[in-house]
């Protein structure tokens, strides 16, 4: 969707976490025009954020076209397409197929970020390496891919004959697998083919491209190591999180 009578919204984000990327993506597929406020992990806690999010989470976004600020990427994801897939290019609205969309989002909201977060934790920024907790997630982050392959045996989407807005939410974090679980990239989809290939084709869009040209970009602009997402110079993200507490951090932003 195009249209040069709608005013750019706003979507508040952290550059190296997979969610504020949901969003991104999905408004890069809809051409909506959009303008990114980034800023660094140590004033997610901070005014103005909080004032937008009292949560302290990314993303957020302000929309001026409809003067609505929502957080939690679900949501604004729902609202996106609500509000601007006037053509249905990533959406239906038939009965069934809105509430498998629906059902899908939710799956990647409680399924997916839970557990490939919590993976991330236990075997990259948790400054004891915990075999048991390391162990627990990585089954369940495979698990999820295992639902998602299982699905994808006889169809191309997970929802309907066109690709959706179910689909690319599962993209940003999908993405970061090798991240995650410490492994190389032609071994992440290890054992699940179907969805690595459903994971290409959406990869392989013009809008996700963008988005991740954008994402490099910002991290570069606040000097942001690619794996942990933390600043250059902190051993641990303990430590990094000590100096947030002390109030010593040096950002660029």
């Amino acid at each position: 969707m195009a249209s040069t009578t709608i005013k750019p919204i706003r979507v508040w984000l952290t550059p190296p976490g997979p969610n504020p990327w949901k969003v991104v993506h999905i408004l890069e597929e809809l051409n909506v025009p959009y303008e990114i406020k980034s800023f660094s992990f140590e004033n997610v806690k901070k005014k103005p954020f909080i004032d937008i999010n009292p949560n302290g989470r990314v993303p957020a976004i302000e929309d001026p076209n409809t003067d609505i600020t929502l957080w939690e990427s679900g949501a604004i994801i729902q609202y996106i397409i609500e509000q601007y897939d006037v053509n249905k290019a990533l959406t239906y609205d038939t009965l069934r197929e809105r509430h498998q969309l629906n059902q899908w989002l939710q799956f990647q909201m409680s399924g997916q970020g839970p557990y490939y977060g919590a993976a991330a934790w236990f075997n990259i920024l948790h400054q004891e390496k915990l075999p048991s907790a390391i162990e627990r997630y990585n089954a369940q982050l495979k698990r999820v891919l295992g639902v998602l392959d299982g699905w994808l045996a006889d169809r191309d989407w997970l929802v309907g004959d066109k690709m959706t807005y179910a689909d690319l939410s599962f993209v940003a974090w999908n993405d970061r697998i090798d991240s995650i679980m410490q492994c190389g990239a032609d071994e992440k989809f290890a054992g699940f083919p179907r969805a690595q290939a459903w994971h290409e084709r959406m990869t392989a869009l013009p809008s996700w491209k963008r988005a991740m040209e954008k994402k490099d970009a910002l991290m570069k602009e606040q000097g942001l190591e690619i794996g942990t997402g933390r600043p250059s110079g902190y051993k641990s993200h303990q430590e990094y999180e000590a100096a947030i507490a002390a109030g010593t951090v040096k950002s660029a932003t």
